[in-house]
């Protein structure tokens, strides 16, 4: 049960991702205490013990793998977690052997994280709520569980300068998620700068992210300062960041290292201090194994992922989105018929909340009165009046929810043994869980 005198101590040698999992241990009801080396952490083993210690392998000096063998001599029965950069599985098994009790690969997930931390410390029902003193704004719909989810998220990583990962389909919402980021930082008084790259045209890219002095190329007749001196003391969201031309990669990488940019036709170096988000709907690890996107970069921008889920996921969000567009279109309160909110809900939104607000917005063209009808919605959408069951995704079936629940009995609610008896990872044990209990929730509302 989480104790606020029990201690977890961070060791990680970049101290935005110690702040930043140092916050998400705060938000768990545990005190959180931070290493930024292993012989500091060996210092704080020796002298005052914490009660679990999550360790970044690639650490300065001494390295991840060597301490957890020293920790495990000084403190038998400690819990030690390693945190693998590139998802290095040798790695990851050298340290299990050196007495790590597992390990989990960057960038992050915080639920994995939260199960890894709960098996070794007890069961989290006392939760701390994550939000805080956060207010959710009223520009941002949240009334599912998946997108509460996502937002308690939101609340943990937001305060840290950690470059942020947002991935989920087309239309799901992914800048409103970069927006509330930006709100909940301590940069939220600068500006947020949103570029589309796939937007860009390839020939001026270079130019639009960090800029030109004058007479650098044909047309170039004043100085440009770019996207990232726009978002300095910022937030610079670039969507669609798969569709960076491969040869721009470099640059971008060594902006974020550096924290520099230089400007096209510039020998000077500026300097710049914007946080990135970056989107996409693409997957970025095929697109690295083929060669698409550069590896370096990619784990340079994933320090943290954030995964929005699709509409048809997250269904009790269809009405109050549907409710606010239509407010926000026709001015003033337009109500939706039984019958139209029937067809809203039956129909699987495969684009997500982008279709929905399309759809909103001609219905309040073609609606004369205050009230949406299903003649008002577009015909796909309308021709789903009779259905009387909402399209759910994800539902196991009745074997396989009844083998998980049997083997995670068997471990004694143990995720990590569970998983492997599974033969699955803990991250897609924690999801299929997570479906369980969205049906129980379902089941027993219904």
């Amino acid at each position: 049960m989480p104790d606020a005198t029990r201690t977890i101590l961070v060791v990680d040698d970049e101290a935005e991702q110690r702040k930043l999992l140092g916050g998400f241990v705060a938000s768990l009801g545990y005190h959180a205490e931070a290493a930024g080396s292993a012989e500091e952490c060996l210092e704080i083993v020796r002298d005052r013990p914490p009660d679990m210690v999550l360790m970044d392998v690639r650490l300065p000096g001494m390295s991840g793998i060597e301490a957890v063998a020293r920790i495990r001599a000084l403190q038998p029965q400690l819990p030690v977690f390693v945190i693998t950069a590139y998802a290095d599985h040798r790695q990851a098994v050298a340290a299990v052997k050196n007495g790590a009790l597992d390990y989990l690969a960057k960038p992050i997930d915080l639920d994995e994280l939260e199960s890894a931390i709960t098996d070794a410390m007890g069961r989290a029902e006392n939760r701390q709520d994550r939000l805080g003193q956060a207010q959710v704004p009223e520009w941002f719909v949240c009334q599912s569980a998946p997108m509460r989810r996502v937002i308690e998220t939101v609340a943990v990583i937001a305060p840290s300068d950690a470059p942020v990962l947002v991935l989920g389909e087309s239309g799901t919402g992914k800048e409103m998620v970069a927006q509330l980021i930006h709100q909940w930082s301590a940069r939220s008084n600068g500006p947020l700068v949103a570029a589309n790259c796939a937007g860009l045209p390839e020939s001026l890219v270079e130019s639009e992210l960090f800029g030109h002095a004058k007479g650098a190329f044909t047309g170039a007749t004043q100085d440009r300062q770019g996207l990232f001196r726009a978002a300095h003391a910022g937030t610079l969201f670039l969507d669609e960041i798969g569709e960076l031309p491969l040869h721009l990669q470099p640059k971008l990488l060594r902006a974020l290292e550096s924290g520099k940019i230089l400007p096209v036709g510039s020998d000077v170096p500026v300097q710049v201090d914007a946080r990135l988000v970056a989107a996409t709907n693409r997957d970025l690890g095929r697109a690295v194994v083929e060669g698409r996107f550069r590896d370096d970069l990619y784990y340079r921008i994933n320090v943290v992922e954030l995964i929005v889920p699709p509409l048809v996921e997250r269904m009790d969000d269809i009405l109050p989105l549907a409710k606010r567009f239509a407010t926000d279109f026709a001015g003033t309160t337009v109500r939706l018929s039984p019958q139209a909110l029937q067809c809203l809900v039956a129909y699987p939104w495969p684009g997500n909340v982008r279709e929905l607000r399309n759809a909103i917005q001609r219905s309040c063209l073609l609606c004369r009165g205050d009230v949406i009808l299903p003649d008002h919605l577009p015909p796909k959408v309308a021709a789903l009046a009779t259905s009387a069951t909402p399209v759910r995704a994800g539902r196991l079936s009745q074997v396989e929810r009844s083998t998980i629940l049997a083997t995670l009995e068997e471990c004694g609610g143990n995720r990590t043994q569970a998983a492997k008896k599974l033969g699955i990872s803990r991250r897609a044990l924690i999801y299929k869980l997570r479906a369980i209990d969205d049906e129980r929730q379902a089941s027993d509302l219904g």
